[in-house]
């Protein structure tokens, strides 16, 4: 039998240079294409000149672009290639169309066309916007607040539709805050970058009353690869999962986290609310934990807590140099 091949779109990002990592030291064969517009090849550093990797700099938007050919003889595409800047959704939404829904549909084109069989999507907490329900059950209507979680949702409602109508199997993940080393956006590297510039003094955007759940990048990539085997397996053919923590952590309790982790004491929190409930921005989720019961009847949980997620995280990016 072959060696299975892997093409992780996003590959040199944050999310998916882990899972990179995960696939080649599983022996997989693993194909890359990225953009380069957030990610970096230094996070791929340990396979450039591995036989079994491969790179393809495409962008995805470009529906007859030549990065389809890397498709070919794919086993999976691992579709985690998104902007992730939830903020900028309410200032310039056409990006979290063009690079979300515009991309995801030529990824599922080519996988179409190139016969692969199975296709994962990086989905996001966020298409449940303001739950009625904590935690929050897969089950639960979806009704985003931003443009970034409509996209998702809009992405998942394609990628169920190909298995529908073509017999695509896929599996959609809908990720909490994941959190990491190579982590470049975010609460966290906002704190540590304030601190750096003035280590008396943080502004924290909103009322420091929002909480939600951290999940390690090591936990999500577990839980990914786990839910693959199980669809290997035919547990499944269409799976929808919450991919999380049990727990959640306030603003707060994350800045006195990297105000510790920094050597720091004695620093002024000025909060910054930008919405009457004192939300970080227009279209932030003020309270979100996932109902990850699901997940965890497939015999899998997640091995840290949010608030250890967010101390090892910050730990490994003052040691990046964030």
């Amino acid at each position: 039998m072959r060696e299975l091949r892997a093409v992780v779109t996003g590959g040199a990002g944050f999310l998916g240079s882990h899972l990179v990592d995960a696939l080649m030291e599983a022996g997989w064969e693993v194909g890359v294409i990225d953009n380069l517009s957030s990610g970096s090849l230094k996070n791929l550093g340990a396979w450039l000149d591995h036989p079994g990797f491969s790179f393809v700099r495409g962008d995805l938007k470009e529906r007859d672009g030549e990065w389809q050919a890397a498709l070919r003889e794919a086993d999976v595409v691992f579709h985690f290639a998104a902007n992730p800047e939830v903020r900028i959704s309410s200032t310039e939404p056409r990006i979290h169309f063009d690079e979300n829904v515009m991309a995801t549909f030529n990824v599922l084109e080519a996988a179409r066309r190139e016969n692969v069989g199975v296709f994962v999507f990086a989905s996001s907490s966020t298409v449940y916007g303001d739950p009625e329900v904590i935690p929050t059950p897969e089950d639960h209507p979806k009704k985003p607040i931003s443009v970034y979680g409509a996209s998702k949702l809009a992405c998942e409602v394609l990628v169920e539709t190909y298995h529908r109508l073509y017999g695509l199997k896929t599996l959609t993940l809908r990720y909490a805050n994941i959190v990491g080393p190579r982590l470049t956006h975010g609460v966290i590297v906002d704190f540590i970058r304030k601190l750096r510039a003035n280590p008396l003094e943080l502004e924290i955007l909103g009322d420091g009353t929002q909480k939600k759940s951290y999940m390690h990048v090591e936990d999500a990539v577990s839980a990914t690869l786990h839910l693959l085997d199980l669809l290997f397996d035919g547990a499944f053919s269409c799976g929808v999962f919450n991919v999380g923590s049990e727990d959640w952590v306030n603003v707060v309790r994350i800045a006195d986290i990297v105000v510790e982790a920094m050597g720091l004491s004695g620093v002024r929190y000025v909060f910054k609310p930008m919405t009457p409930d004192g939300r970080g921005w227009p279209g932030d989720v003020k309270l979100m934990l996932l109902d990850i019961s699901k997940l965890k009847a497939t015999g899998w949980k997640p091995s840290m807590s949010s608030a250890e997620a967010v101390r090892r995280t910050a730990e490994a990016l003052l040691r990046e140099g964030t």
